[in-house]
């Protein structure tokens, strides 16, 4: 979609909706269609977003020097991007005085880690911590994430000068673009406590985690008092029967 394209109010094409589904009351129908409008123009202010998002002037470049300790040895900032044009880096909640990561950010790379195989044939990615390499593996191994490259920035610098100046744990992503030779700074999430609405916990817009994604599609919505948690309970096998 380019910003020139003209577009049909989304009240009419939500009108021209022929989904019906059983035993549902006129009051119900009514209602999803006005939801559906809603919709509609949420898709399209997300494509706005990323289509001004795309349009960034060029960010500045990366500073010469960062070394990371990857699966394969140390590897140089450039090395990260592999083959590719474009670099996303994750920066993990998993600092040296964690005895486990962040439950959170655990919960967001399983996910990645599912679709990591079709991302990487666009662009890089990679999962950047604190810790030294063997943690970061050993989790890993855990996990079996099998389609993740982690990278420790035991140096610090790189954490640093892109996601805390304190060197704090907290979370990042940060995507880089390497053109004619250049790598240069592309984007960064900046939304956080500072520019949270009342009532709601920090977030991006869209959420990058697809489980709150999911959750917001049902009744009963994210909750106030839930998050993920890096194991459960088993279920019982009598239960699953």
């Amino acid at each position: 979609m380019t910003t020139n394209t003209i577009l049909a109010p989304a009240a009419e094409l939500a009108a021209t909706n022929t989904v019906h589904f059983p035993n549902e009351s006129d009051e119900y129908r009514k209602a999803r269609n006005a939801l559906l409008a809603e919709e509609i123009e949420l898709r399209r202010h997300i494509e706005r977003v990323a289509e001004l998002r795309r349009s960034l002037p060029p960010g500045g470049t990366v500073p010469e020097g960062y070394i990371f300790e990857g699966e394969n040895g140390l590897q140089s900032f450039a090395d990260l991007f592999g083959d590719k044009q474009t670099l996303l880096i994750y920066s993990y909640m998993f600092g040296a005085q964690r005895e486990r990561p962040c439950p959170m950010c655990t919960s967001l790379l399983a996910a990645w880690n599912g679709t990591a195989r079709n991302v990487s044939q666009l662009i890089a990615l990679a999962v950047v911590a604190r810790s030294p390499l063997e943690r970061l593996v050993s989790f890993k191994n855990e996990r079996d994430w099998h389609f993740l490259k982690v990278y420790s920035d035991f140096k610090g610098d790189y954490t640093r000068a892109y996601v805390s100046v304190e060197d704090a744990d907290v979370p990042a992503v940060n995507v880089f673009t390497r053109r004619d030779g250049v790598i240069r700074h592309f984007w960064s999430s900046e939304m956080g406590p500072s520019t949270a609405d009342p009532g709601q916990d920090p977030r991006g817009a869209p959420d990058i985690d697809p489980l709150w994604t999911m959750l917001d599609l049902t009744p009963e919505g994210r909750g106030h008092d839930w998050y993920p948690k890096l194991d459960y309970t088993p279920v019982p096998l009598t239960n699953m029967r």
